[in-house]
């Protein structure tokens, strides 16, 4: 007979005749139904960062189609500048949509924003060219990415709350690493995807029309994702609790921990810039930059997809084993000091050979700080705001930073002429990451473990910041 968790039984609410039959105890959670609630939770944020990636992918097309400009360069930019336009609206959706989290529960909060990221992607699929309907399809282009952006502030941060509260002692790390891993997932369907097409279609169908097959068929997977979504049960954490805090309360205590909140954009800075310049941006700097094929450029983003769904989790694991500052740290100084001699050596004589070897080094160091990153977000926050601060300093982080990445990096380039440009980028990303690892651990001290209402059980407990 499986023994109950001692977390979840001493965060289990008391029967009330007078509370919603929802929020009456429950059975202890079994293996095996974490990891269906794992499946779940991750079954969105795979949908929300195919969608993304998609647009990533197929820039120059979309470009083409709804931003038709006289140089290839300037059609390019306005659809990256599209791309990056989605994460300004990430901020407002982590207050707005973040405060209905931590005050309704995690399950609805999840439900609603993935219906608002499933309409984005049906809409941009579906959406007539610039040709077809004018100036009416870049507007509707650019408010469908605003929806998607708004959902896309808070369901990293809600998905990762819901892990870490499910989470058994001493593992929170690892549970939490699933949200990424999953996003891992994405990259990978979406590469082999890219590859698939690169091969049926000719240059000019892929431009016309093929980069509207993957937009499709992810909206053919939302009726599948509703249906793991809507089978998810509330943490037992969030039910424990007496008080809900409306929503001015959870705004004043989110601005009253303004300074958690700047050092989780820091922190998340890192992470973002990072997977944007290794997922996102890496399939058009193949093509575009270093002159390689499509095919190489997608096998090679197909390879990290699969590299960080190995390091990811692994970053997770080793970071409850050996604490997340020291991760962090580590992973940090890494990128600062390697990622532009890195593009360097790449670009002095481009290969797929070196390209792979450049990419899986930075999906290494993605993974260890990534897989590590999350978890200690998640620790930092308290437990009355942890969706809408998780949330805010992450969107801060995407919309200001890891959004623009391959903006930044198109441009970076086209000024200077150095092609190994985007390393500086990923070098400055890194520098913000060590700074906030380093400000966070001389933060007002408390127990990472306590904000969670456990004892501490491993190497892993940190001494963070908290109100």
């Amino acid at each position: 007979m499986l023994s109950q968790d001692p977390l979840l039984v001493s965060s289990r609410p008391q029967p009330n005749p007078s509370r919603p039959a929802e929020t009456l105890p429950r059975p202890a959670m079994t293996a095996k139904s974490r990891a269906m609630a794992v499946v779940r939770v991750a079954s969105g944020n795979f949908l929300e960062m195919y969608d993304f990636m998609v647009f990533g992918y197929y820039a120059a097309g979309i470009g083409r189609a709804f931003f038709p400009a006289q140089s290839e360069y300037a059609s390019l930019m306005l659809s990256f500048m599209t791309f990056g336009t989605g994460y300004l609206m990430r901020p407002l959706g982590a207050i707005i949509l973040g405060a209905y989290i931590d005050q309704h529960g995690r399950r609805k909060g999840l439900l609603l924003t993935f219906g608002m990221m499933a309409f984005g992607t049906l809409a941009i699929g579906c959406m007539p060219g610039y040709e077809s309907i004018g100036m009416l399809a870049p507007i509707l282009v650019v408010f469908s990415r605003l929806i998607q952006g708004l959902s896309a502030g808070v369901e990293l941060g809600g998905a990762s709350v819901y892990l870490a509260e499910i989470a058994t002692p001493g593992r929170r790390g690892f549970y939490t690493a699933w949200q990424s891993g999953s996003q891992q997932v994405a990259v990978m369907f979406a590469a082999v995807l890219g590859l698939i097409l690169s091969r049926v279609l000719r240059p000019e169908e892929m431009a016309g029309w093929g980069w509207r097959v993957p937009l499709l068929l992810g909206s053919l997977m939302i009726p599948f994702v509703v249906m793991m979504r809507r089978s998810l049960q509330e943490t037992d954490e969030f039910l424990a609790r007496k008080h809900h805090p409306g929503v001015r309360e959870i705004l004043s205590t989110v601005a009253s921990n303004w300074r958690l909140v700047i050092l989780g954009m820091m922190l998340s800075t890192m992470t973002t810039v990072t997977f944007y310049v290794i997922t996102a941006y890496m399939p058009t700097y193949g093509t575009s930059v270093l002159k390689l094929s499509t095919t190489t450029s997608m096998l090679v983003t197909l390879i990290v997809g699969f590299s960080n769904f190995i390091t990811v989790p692994s970053g997770g694991a080793a970071s409850d084993r050996f604490g997340r500052r020291r991760m962090l740290a580590t992973f940090s100084i890494a990128a600062l000091l390697t990622a532009y001699p890195a593009l360097l050596w790449l670009v002095r004589a481009p290969s797929f050979g070196r390209l792979v070897i450049v990419a899986v080094w930075f999906s290494i160091i993605f993974g260890g700080y990534n897989g590590s990153m999350v978890a200690l977000l998640t620790e930092i926050m308290p437990a009355k705001i942890r969706a809408s601060g998780f949330s805010l300093a992450f969107s801060l982080a995407a919309g200001l930073f890891g959004g623009f990445t391959p903006a930044v990096s198109t441009y970076l380039i086209h000024v200077t002429g150095n092609r190994a440009m985007p390393g500086l980028w990923l070098s400055f990303a890194a520098l913000l990451g060590l700074i906030a690892t380093a400000l966070v651990s001389t933060s007002d001290q408390t127990s990472t473990a306590s904000a969670f209402g456990v004892p501490s059980t491993n190497r892993a407990t940190e001494q963070v910041a908290s109100s």
